[in-house]
């Protein structure tokens, strides 16, 4: 019997139908919204790792958030690990967004008063944590060294480079185990040699551990080193231009 993806969207569109929206929308003769994305059909398995890129404006973002479940699609189906997110409520699908998927933006979002490790901490906090504070801590500390940051624990953001406020970042996304991480322009905020270090990272995390990743990305260099690449263009996704192995 098949596994079941990890991720499922089926016949997604997103449709706004007033400007001031996160993507100011392209209006039609008519006068209506057309749609960002065009009924957008894509399943992502366990262990995958797949590059979304793309020119500005295209919908990327809005994509991801609604693979994330922080947004709702206009129509179409989101099923994460085989539910349809439409069937929870607002509090079910943030804690199931909390202990299922790990989120890494071009901003690290680190709390600024607190350590690297208090930082990776804070996703544990949650309510109907199951783990204890002391198991929790364990994973945090196992996740710092694996990201190379078992030196700097007690350092603060503004103690840390660009490239290692993000490695904090992903190792907070992991903290609680999830099964999809989503990356959006994790590597954009970066200089070249952080940027390479940080794509060299979360492909190595896919290889060796497994992690099922979905990367948005205007960098080259970063979804080179997925397994799939897909372009999003027109509000569809398609083969990445130029690439045979898709």
């Amino acid at each position: 019997m098949p596994e079941t993806p990890i991720l499922e969207l089926e016949n997604v569109v997103k449709q706004y139908d007033a400007p001031g929206g996160p993507v100011r929308p392209p209006v039609l003769g008519g006068g209506a919204a057309a749609p960002v994305l065009r009924g957008i059909t894509l399943s992502v398995a366990a262990g995958d790792a797949l590059a979304i890129v793309g020119p500005s404006g295209s919908g990327k973002s809005t994509l991801l958030n609604i693979m994330g479940t922080l947004d709702r699609p206009t129509s179409g189906r989101v099923r994460l690990e085989g539910r349809d997110v439409a069937d929870l409520g607002d509090e079910e699908l943030a804690a199931l967004r909390n202990r299922r998927i790990g989120f890494v933006f071009q901003l690290h979002h680190l709390l600024p008063q607190c350590t690297a490790l208090e930082n990776v901490l804070v996703p544990t906090l949650a309510p109907g944590e199951a783990r204890g504070a002391a198991e929790a801590e364990q994973d945090a500390r196992r996740l710092l060294e694996r990201v190379g940051l078992s030196e700097r624990l007690s350092y603060r953001p503004g103690q840390l480079s660009g490239g290692e406020r993000q490695r904090v970042a992903v190792a907070r996304a992991l903290v609680n185990r999830p099964a999809l991480l989503l990356a959006d322009e994790p590597t954009g905020s970066l200089d070249r040699a952080a940027a390479e270090d940080l794509a060299e990272l979360l492909a190595k995390l896919n290889r060796e551990e497994g992690l099922t990743l979905v990367v948005v990305t205007h960098s080259p260099a970063l979804a080179s080193r997925m397994k799939r690449q897909l372009e999003l263009r027109d509000g569809q996704l398609q083969p990445r231009q130029g690439r045979t192995d898709l």
